[in-house]
Parts: C-alpha cells; sequence; structure tokens
C-alpha cells in the first residue's frame, strides 16, 4: 500500500470513528434514563468514565475500521495471493488441516453474528419504543399493540424478521462470490481459457475457484501442446518431403538417361552412375537421421549408468584424430585430474557429441582447433565445445536446434548436413536431464552442455 493511500485510510477510519462514537454516545444518553438499562449504564459512567468509554470504544472502531478496509479494498491482489499460497500449503497438508476454515464454520459464524445483531437491535428498538412511550405516555397506538398484542410476541415477530434479513445481508457476500464462480465457469466454458476466477478465500468455495483455475490453465496448456504438436508434424512432413525430393529427383533424372542410353560413352556413364550412388548416399544418410532423431525423440528407455566423463571424452577424440587430420585440424582438451563420473547411456551421448565434433569440423576448420573444455559447477559437470571458424549470426542462435534448420540455406549437401544433427543432440541431452545452449562470437563459438554429475 502506498503512502497517500495509508494517509487517506487513516482519515477516513478516525472520522467514522469519531461519527459513530457521537451517535453511540446520543444513544446511551437515551438508554440511561430508561429501566432495565440505567442502573448497569450509571455504574459504568461513575465507575469507569464516559471519557475512558469513549476514548476504548473509538479506539477499537477505528482499528477494525482500518483493517477491515484495508484488508477489503486496497488489497486484493495481495489477498488473493495469499489465499493462493494458503491453500496450497492445506492442500500439501492434507484436509484435516482445515478443521476451522471450511463453510461450516463461516456459517456457524454467520448464525451466531446474525443472532448478535438481532439481539442488539431488539435492545435498541425496545429502548427507542420504552423511550417514546415516555416521552408521549398518551401515544395509544403504541399502547394498543402492547396491550393487545403482547410485547413477548411483538418480539418474538420482530426478532425472527430481523434476523432473516440480518441473515440475508451477512451472507450476500459468500452468495455474490458463488455467483462469480458460476459466472467465471460460464466464461470459461465459452472458450476463454485465459480467464482467472479470484480466490478470496480459503475455504471450500476459494479451494474450488483455486481448482477451476489450475483446470483451466492445464487445459489450455495441453490445447497448447496439442496445436504445437499437429504443428511439429506437419512441419516434420514438409521437411522431409522437401530433403527427399531434391535427391531423388536427381537420382531418378540420372537412371533415366542411362535407362534411355542418353550417354555419350562409358566415362559419361560411370559419371551418371557415381552421382546417382552419391545422391543416394546421401538420401540413406538423411534416413538414417531421421531414423535417428523419431528414436531420441520417443520416451524410450536409455540405459543409464555410471560413466567417467573425462575418459569418454578423451575416447571420443582419439577416434576423431583421421577425420581432424583430413581438416588439418587439432582437438585439445582441458579437464580436471581424475575422473568425473555422471550417470548416461554411453550410446546415445556419444551420438551427441559425435554430431558435435562434426559439427565444429565442417564449420570451424579455417580456425584449425577444437577445444573441449569441462568443469563442475553447482553440481553439474559443464561441456563446452569451442571452434575458432566464422561465427555464426546473432539472429541464427535461437534457431540452431530445430529440426531441418540449417545456417547454410542452400541445404547443399557439399556444405552441410540434413539439418537434423543439433535437433538430435539437444533431444538427448534433455532426455538426460541436461541443458545445452550456444554462444558464438569473432573470437569462437561455444556449444556449452550441463549435465548431471553421478549421485
Amino acid at each position: 500500500m502506498d503512502v497517500q493511500r495509508k494517509r487517506a485510510l487513516l482519515l477516513i477510519g478516525a472520522a467514522a470513528a469519531f461519527l459513530i462514537v457521537l451517535a453511540g454516545r446520543s444513544v446511551l444518553s437515551v438508554l440511561i434514563q430508561i429501566k432495565p438499562y440505567d442502573e448497569p449504564l450509571i455504574w459504568m459512567v461513575e465507575h469507569i468514565g464516559s471519557i475512558p468509554i469513549m476514548l476504548a470504544t473509538g479506539l477499537l472502531i477505528f482499528a477494525f475500521f482500518y483493517y477491515w478496509v484495508r484488508g477489503r479494498i486496497f488489497n486484493k491482489a495481495q489477498r488473493a495471493a495469499k489465499a493462493e499460497r494458503e491453500l496450497e500449503q492445506l492442500e500439501a497438508r492434507g484436509s484435516g488441516a482445515r478443521l476451522f476454515q471450511t463453510l461450516r464454520w463461516r456459517f456457524l459464524l454467520i448464525f451466531i453474528v446474525s443472532m448478535g445483531l438481532t439481539g442488539c437491535l431488539l435492545v435498541i428498538g425496545h429502548a427507542f419504543i420504552s423511550y417514546l412511550i415516555f416521552k408521549d405516555p398518551n401515544s395509544l397506538g403504541l399502547k394498543w399493540v402492547i396491550n393487545n398484542i403482547g410485547s413477548p410476541i411483538l418480539m418474538t415477530i420482530c426478532g425472527i424478521l430481523l434476523f432473516f434479513i440480518v441473515f440475508y445481508l451477512t451472507t450476500s457476500s459468500m452468495i455474490g462470490y458463488l455467483k462469480q464462480i458460476t459466472t467465471g465457469l460460464q466464461v470459461i466454458a465459452k472458450g476463454q481459457l485465459d480467464h482467472s476466477i479470484p480466490v478470496k478465500t480459503t475455504d471450500e468455495l476459494g479451494l474450488l475457484a483455486h481448482n477451476i483455475n489450475r483446470m483451466s490453465r492445464q487445459l489450455s496448456l495441453s490445447i497448447e501442446e496439442e496445436r504445437n504438436t499437429e504443428k511439429t508434424k506437419n512441419d516434420l512432413i514438409t521437411g522431409v518431403s522437401h530433403d527427399l525430393r531434391t535427391p531423388l529427383t536427381s537420382i531418378l533424372g540420372f537412371l533415366e538417361a542411362i535407362e534411355d542410353d542418353r550417354y555419350k560413352d562409358e566415362v559419361e556413364l560411370r559419371y551418371y552412375v557415381n552421382i546417382a550412388h552419391e545422391k543416394s548416399r546421401g538420401l540413406k544418410r538423411l534416413i538414417d537421421d531421421l531414423f535417428e532423431y523419431t528414436k531420441y525423440n520417443n520416451q524410450d528407455e536409455l540405459d543409464i549408468r555410471e560413466l567417467d566423463l573425462i575418459g569418454f571424452l578423451r575416447q571420443l577424440a582419439e577416434e576423431f584424430v583421421p577425420s581432424l587430420n583430413k581438416a588439418d585440424m587439432v582437438c585439445r582438451i582441458d579437464a580436471p585430474d581424475g575422473a568425473m563420473l555422471i550417470a548416461a547411456d554411453g550410446e546415445s551421448l556419444v551420438r551427441a557429441f559425435e554430431n558435435i565434433m562434426t559439427n565444429a569440423i565442417n564449420y570451424g576448420s579455417q580456425g584449425k582447433f577444437i577445444d573441449i573444455r569441462v568443469a563442475v559447477e553447482d553440481g553439474q559437470a559443464v561441456i563446452a565445445f569451442s571452434n575458432y571458424g566464422e561465427p555464426i549470426a546473432k539472429q541464427e542462435l535461437p534457431r540452431l536446434f530445430e529440426r531441418f534448420y540449417r545456417v547454410e540455406q542452400s541445404r547443399s549437401t557439399h556444405t552441410g548436413g540434413s539439418g537434423l544433427g543439433l535437433a538430435i543432440v539437444k533431444s538427448i541431452v534433455e532426455r538426460h536431464r541436461g541443458t545445452i545452449t550456444v554462444r558464438s562470437s569473432k573470437k569462437e563459438t561455444v556449444f556449452e552442455i550441463r549435465l548431471p554429475l553421478y549421485s
């Protein structure tokens, strides 16, 4: 709450307390003249004093008004957040913890308050009528009602009517909140899943609103995931169709030329056959990548075992020595001494690291080095693969791990692969409960993988 609102609330509370105390003083001035209320009121005034009584009453009224209004008007968002937290804690503890936070207790409290207020109103009404009779003994109307109906019957009838009125007024907020929940449900039923019902209480109504909001959020997420799945499927079909059609069209073209004898001599025939063979091998690589992507993207169980990460990376670097020599590159490993244990599926993890190494060789051969740095941070193993080739444009970085996305847009097999390599890496790393990020500058391009340590 800001300072201006707090000051305004203090002034309003003080004014309200002052006016209520004045009104109460006027009522007591009347009651002190009427039996049987005169004796206890005279005793309180003589032994306590009217000023202390007025001050104490004013302070109580001010405190009640200040905290009630502050909670009801100025802190709706905070109250809703607090109610949400309390409901989550109550759900964690179980239903037994909600003994005194149920609608039964609220109705019981409302019943007690209604009875008390009805009694107070009857006392005030009785005193007022007694005062009128005292002031005007010749009031035939009041005397006739009392003589012909009887004061007990009259007070009983008024008490029942007053109780129903007070009960209706004290339950209006609860019924209004129930109507608000019903209206919110109707809005959600029409498809507005982002609509949120305010959580005002921690009883069954608040829990109902909390669960409806949670259901709405989960339903919205499910629909969004279904849309994303459908889009992913369509994108996959589009990408596969594009990447399969191009080499297949080329293969069919050369085979038709051979079938129709449209070649000059055996040299040209072997040239056509070699091109068809290369295109077929590229097609096989694409199909293998698709198979691996779907394999690692499915929820098949991984063969998780204890794995020495440093020894694993050194063995990987040795296996890449021929490819590194061919590209005139050197792989350097900077890792702590000893073993660093992680829980991983060695077969799938080697596929991920191979894809990153192959990517570094294809695009970073100008830098002559591939550096692998290993460290431990926050209970995780951090593996950074660095190459020193051409930097990747900043706008390209967020899309590197998408299926079929390639920085080189021509999709030529001479300048890159199928566009599935890094998508496979991301899928494998995430299935190991890890993360992968990339950053690129003029100095270096770094693929950083974080995997949980073995425990």
